[in-house]
């Protein structure tokens, strides 16, 4: 079994900064594709940060000069740097990985900005 844990999220105010990580445990013989992905209420889930199965990554446009996503060398652990936030990028925040090849996520991380 694996298992995705998130940690970092919280209440924050507009241009402050957060930083996300997730730990991925269990039996994990390979990672293929882990990154990060937000739900806001009444949302569908979307793509913010990921490294690929190539190991290049992947930005949403509403990430790109604002976010980064980086990995520790066993790249089991993510992380996602959060600066400038803005009230739309209130959402929850889920770590996805391809394990094994099987989808796994994690329990997911409110991150909650006001202005």
């Amino acid at each position: 079994q694996v298992q995705l844990v998130e940690s970092g999220g919280g209440l924050v105010r507009a241009g402050e900064s957060l930083r996300l990580s997730c730990v991925a445990s269990g039996s994990i013989v390979t990672i293929n594709v882990m990154g990060w992905y937000r739900q806001a209420p009444g949302t569908r889930r979307d793509l913010v940060a990921v490294f690929t199965s190539g190991g290049t990554i992947n930005y949403a446009d509403s990430a790109k000069g604002r976010f980064t996503i980086s990995r520790d060398n066993a790249k089991t652990t993510i992380y996602l740097q959060m600066n400038s936030l803005k009230s739309e990028d209130t959402a929850v925040y889920y770590c996805g990985a391809v394990v094994n090849g099987q989808l796994y996520w994690g329990q997911g991380s409110q991150v909650t900005v006001t202005s």
